[in-house]
């Protein structure tokens, strides 16, 4: 809705008031959210995509448009401000529906949902973090696809966060590579208001934050009014001429500005202002017009359509020039921002598949995952791989690996593929989901599996994002051995299972470790856990069509002639027991199919006919096993083999022993179950016999009765 003015040329202030007053508006409809942040970051906001934030409304996605990220995401209502004000597809309607459901504008910016949104933020510390993934993509892209003349690839990444985000490790884990990568094309902006939910933040955030950036090597510009345009104008522009370090921008702002009773303190930060004290802050910012009214000369003074169409078209025309030049890299580009895998790769892929199964080896599938890296690495320029301090266990250093860590003071050869992240593995995995949005790559990275705990939220994020993401975790059970139980995943396995839209993948060797890689590489909506062995496992001979089934997440390794009396599932390394105890029953005339479970949620996504043709519901005697906990397998069996405890420090093999993970103790479950089995039908059949035999007695005595009557008739 909109109303005229008789101000012809609105001023910065008008601008960003604009901001303050849908955001208070907002809120108070929807009776919940946090005005505070929006309305004491306008001015920066309006600085910011006025006068340097290149992007198009029209085309959200160009390639090279500057991105932006809102990490202090409770604050959502600046961001969606600002794409309607610009003239984003995000219409006055759509602020009004302000966290209702299914609305374009969540309590906290969605990637997905509204046009314009470049990230999921909400949980504090991510967005910052994601940022630095998006700057760094957006460096080793420039580096491999610029050449002399032809900088195609030139954006900012700009983040805005506040105290909270600062509070959050994970900020800092990112925060401090981006110094060390000198990503100076990535700027944030500190929303300093020393206020967070529970009050003034000196009572629990004491730090010299300026001191501390500077300390990661970044380029910080301190003081700044943050209700200052001109101050805020020449902050960034300074900033933007530091090539070689991120920078940060230290705003000192009022928390609610305009509020006259609210302004500056922790009241406003998490609730509605209220409707009189909306009326006050309307006649204190000299705001005239009524909820969800912004007149036309606003609107005019923010739509940034012009200047993204100009801007685009520009770009468009350098691209044209880059491809008449550089015809096979401009159609590389073009295929890896659309996220489109090569012409040839169903051929190649299933090559690659083919030449591992006619190998045979049977190295731990930490090793099978380093050897389907060697063979899909070469076809796919995309992948950018590293790892949280553990590439050498890993084994995610592939032959073309090319590292841009810089080394002995040297500047970071940003062409390259892979980084070594040191110990972050919650870093690394925001920063590979930062990657992952900001397009051109497909980033993997690595630990043990047991550390998976300390990502576990930016694996949320990615899952809940729908983001390609590929998480590879090495050491999965207790067979890591003498690192002991702090190091031992036990709950791991079964609680990323959990996770919606989560793929996750347990190979028992070579080829399924290859059809696991193939499955994350085309999983395009959605991240990927690959678990892995440190431990060798032996390679399982297949038929053409039982390779083709690995895919669909569950199949048939070893049948039966005939019904099985029994089914054995298995995952990774217990797939070997299976086998083992398959055979060994076999000698006891005992009929059992073994069924390889790769993936769960693979298997649980095909049609009923083939989940029936692995595991009919007639066959009731079944046994799981799994070097984890129990509790997710006894929907497809009665009987599971695992570990509900946690592990021991010791040789591998004496902890396999004994927890049971043996061919014997498998051996014995099915057993068990057998005779249970047995049992049941046996009790079965007696009651059945039983019913027959009081059938028979009462239709004697039924007849017998019938003959006395007729005789006495």
């Amino acid at each position: 809705m909109s109303s005229s003015s008789s101000a012809a040329v609105p001023g910065r202030k008008d601008l960003a008031n604009a901001i303050r007053a849908l955001s208070m508006d907002a809120v108070q409809q929807a009776k919940s959210g946090h005005p505070g942040a929006p309305m004491g970051m306008a001015d920066i906001a309006e600085v910011l995509w006025n006068d340097h934030m290149k992007h198009n409304p029209a085309n959200p996605d160009w390639a090279d448009r500057d991105r932006f990220v809102l990490s202090n995401g409770h604050g959502s209502m600046l961001i969606y401000s600002l794409l309607h004000l610009t003239g984003y597809a995000l219409t006055m309607d759509d602020l009004k529906d302000f966290r209702q459901l299914h609305s374009k504008t969540p309590g906290h910016p969605e990637y997905g949902y509204a046009p314009g949104v470049e990230t999921t933020t909400g949980p504090l510390g991510q967005g910052v973090t994601n940022g630095v993934g998006m700057a760094l993509a957006e460096k080793v892209l420039g580096a491999q696809f610029n050449r002399p003349g032809h900088e195609i690839v030139d954006h900012h990444t700009y983040v805005f966060l506040g105290d909270g985000c600062m509070m959050e490790g994970i900020s800092h884990e990112a925060c401090s590579l981006a110094g060390t990568l000198g990503l100076g094309k990535l700027v944030a902006f500190w929303d300093d208001n020393g206020i967070s939910i529970d009050g003034d933040v000196e009572g629990w955030f004491t730090d010299d934050t300026p001191k501390r950036f500077k300390a990661y090597d970044w380029h910080v510009v301190t003081g700044v009014d943050g209700h200052d345009p001109e101050a805020l104008n020449a902050a960034i522009a300074e900033a933007k001429s530091v090539t070689d370090k991120p920078s940060l921008i230290c705003c000192q702002t009022t928390i609610g500005f305009g509020s006259p009773n609210l302004a500056g303190s922790h009241d406003c930060h998490g609730a509605p202002l209220g409707d009189d004290e909306i009326k006050l802050t309307r006649e204190a910012l000299g705001w005239q017009h009524g909820p969800f009214e912004i007149p036309e000369e606003i609107y005019a003074g923010w739509d940034g359509k012009g200047r993204g169409a100009a801007a685009e078209a520009g770009w468009n025309e350098q691209f044209s020039a880059y491809a008449a030049e550089h015809p096979e890299l401009a159609a590389e580009f073009k295929r890896r921002m659309a996220g489109e895998l090569p012409a040839t790769w169903e051929v190649d892929a299933q090559a690659v598949i083919s030449g591992i199964d006619e190998k045979a080896e049977s190295p731990a599938t930490r090793v099978a995952s380093k050897n389907a890296l060697n063979a899909f690495g070469p076809l796919l320029p995309e992948f950018f791989g590293g790892s949280a301090d553990l590439t050498p266990s890993n084994n995610t250093f592939w032959s073309g690996s090319k590292s841009i860590n810089p080394e002995h003071g040297k500047a970071p050869d940003m062409s390259g593929n892979y980084f070594s992240y040191g110990v972050r593995e919650f870093g690394m995995s925001a920063m590979m989901n930062g990657m992952a949005l900001h397009g051109g790559f497909v980033p993997y990275g690595a630990t043990f599996l047991m550390f998976s705990e300390y990502a576990r939220n930016a694996l949320r994020m990615a899952a809940l994002m729908r983001i390609q993401s590929i998480f590879v975790y090495t050491h999965d059970s207790v067979g890591l051995g003498e690192d002991g139980p702090t190091h031992q995943p036990i709950e791991q396995i079964p609680t990323l299972r959990m996770i919606p839209n989560m793929g996750v993948w347990r190979p028992c060797d070579g080829v399924e470790t290859a059809v696991a890689w193939r499955a994350a590489i085309e999983k395009r909506e959605g991240p990927t856990s690959l678990i892995l062995s440190r431990q060798n496992l032996p390679y399982q001979s297949r038929s053409d069509a039982q390779i083709a089934d690995i895919a669909r997440g569950g199949y048939v390794l070893r049948d039966t002639a005939g019904t099985p009396d029994a089914i054995i599932i298995a995952t990774g390394s217990e797939v070997a027991l299976a086998m083992g105890a398959a055979e060994a029953l076999a000698g006891e005339d005992k009929q059992v199919r073994v069924v390889s479970m790769p993936s769960v949620d693979a298997f649980e996504a095909q049609d009923e006919a083939y989940r029936e043709s692995v595991l009919p519901q007639a066959v009731t005697s079944r046994v799981a096993v799994e070097a984890a906990v129990t509790g997710g397998w006894y929907k497809y069996a009665p009987v599971v083999v695992g570990i509900d405890h946690f592990g021991e420090s010791a040789p591998a093999g004496q902890l396999f022993e004994a927890f049971g993970f043996t061919v014997d103790n498998v051996v014995s479950a099915v057993r068990g179950r057998l005779k249970r089995a047995w049992s049941i039908r046996a009790h079965r059949y007696n009651l059945a016999q039983m019913f027959t035999v009081r059938h028979q007695i009462t239709t004697g005595c039924l007849y017998f009765v019938a003959i006395i009557n007729d005789y006495h008739r």
